[in-house]
């Protein structure tokens, strides 16, 4: 593939990767506020987030056999409709549970792009070349929760927190024009096969009992579900907790997207000589530790906001190398049924992250403190070094 079309297909990926980001990233400035305008609390807010992640998880399993029975293209049309509409939708919500109910559909338009996304990337890179794509794709989707606080907080200026759901419909329709005109078809003719119901369930249940896959899957997926975590609970530890102004959050926020995206590069160079397997293990321990001296900064008020900010901050930049590692390492040799892997591999990750979002927000209802969201983010880091050790074969972590 050559430089340019590499580069436009990976812009164009990392636009479509991006939109769940954006989808979640972008109102979270509008939290507190919301839940005045609905007269309710910031936790039942919060789980509009949840029911966002649980679309996401489920719609995946839906768009993988579909991309590997009629090509890439045609099932990524129907997401971006999907979400499209739904975006319209939570723009004219009346009621937090209708906002609720149509979180879901919007994040099962979404998954698309991520599913197909990643299907792409298997289709046309190498195990030595794919992880530095998922790199670089890390980096594009990486601007989005880096910058999607603040373009929330600039649209709160002049708009309500409808203006955010508009936005959100604006870059729906955006990415359906870019894959419409630019973005080639992947999935070759004579690869395509039909698929019946028990092919599928068939598909994943080979998925779901081969070791090496689960292992980079959930590896990944416990990552993941400790970043929402943070995302989740975030808004209330540091603009409830702490007093931060909503402006200076977004600041913030947008402060530990960039540690992520720098560690994703870092991550693309170290590549070059060390194994995938490697990093994944040592940045799994590095956030783990990172857990712990936020739990006990957290318990015992020892630096204030730093005490939680810093470790925070080291804790998120490990994902830079946890996430592009593990999915490279699952789709690897997955072949021709590359996009039900991408759809299981979603479908986990964000599984995992809907329950710790959940979790952690049920928690803050009744406890206050700063203490829940460190103790879920340390819970999920640790078991991701556990999951690994116990699923991936020894001789497979040892290279």
């Amino acid at each position: 593939m050559q430089a340019r079309a590499r580069r436009e297909m990976i812009g164009i990926l990392g636009l479509l990767t991006a939109l769940a980001p954006l989808a979640i990233d972008m109102y979270l400035p509008a939290v507190v506020g919301m839940a005045e305008v609905f007269h309710s609390d910031v936790a039942h807010v919060q789980w509009t987030l949840s029911s966002f992640l649980l679309g996401f998880a489920f719609g995946q399993m839906l768009y993988g056999p579909a991309a590997d029975r009629w090509g890439r293209k045609r099932p990524l049309y129907v997401g971006l409709t999907v979400f499209v509409i739904s975006s319209v939708g939570c723009a004219l919500a009346p009621s937090l549970e209708m906002l609720t109910a149509l979180r879901f559909f919007q994040a099962v338009g979404a998954c698309a792009g991520g599913v197909i996304g990643r299907a792409m990337v298997r289709d046309c890179f190498e195990l030595r070349e794919a992880p530095r794509v998922f790199a670089s794709l890390m980096l594009v989707m990486g601007i989005a929760p880096m910058l999607a606080p603040l373009m929330g907080t600039a649209l709160l200026k002049v708009a309500e927190w409808h203006g955010i759901f508009w936005a959100l419909t604006g870059a729906g329709l955006l990415a359906f024009v870019l894959s419409g005109l630019r973005l080639p078809e992947t999935h070759r003719m004579e690869a395509r096969k039909a698929l019946g119901f028990g092919d599928v369930f068939l598909g994943y249940g080979q998925l779901l009992r081969d070791r090496f896959f689960m292992a980079h899957a959930l590896a990944g997926g416990v990552g993941m579900a400790g970043m929402f975590t943070y995302i989740s609970a975030s808004p209330a530890v540091f603009m409830r907790n702490h007093g931060i102004p909503q402006e200076h959050f977004s600041w913030f926020f947008g402060l530990n997207a960039l540690g992520l995206v720098l560690a994703a590069q870092i991550n693309g160079r170290l590549l070059y000589g060390r194994a995938p397997r490697t990093i994944l293990v040592r940045a799994q321990v590095a956030q783990s530790l990172a857990g712990v001296v936020m739990l006990v900064n957290a318990m015992t008020g020892f630096g204030g906001l730093l005490g939680i900010a810093a470790p925070l901050f080291v804790f998120i930049a490990c994902q830079g190398f946890i996430m592009p590692s593990s999915s490279a390492l699952a789709m690897a040799p997955q072949g021709a049924r590359a996009g039900m892997a991408s759809a299981l591999l979603g479908t986990l990750q964000f599984s995992c992250g809907a329950m710790a979002s959940y979790l952690v927000g049920l928690w803050q209802k009744s406890n206050t403190t700063d203490v829940p969201m460190p103790v879920v983010m340390l819970g999920c880091a640790v078991s991701g070094v556990v999951i690994y050790r116990a699923l991936c074969p020894r001789h497979e972590q040892d290279t």
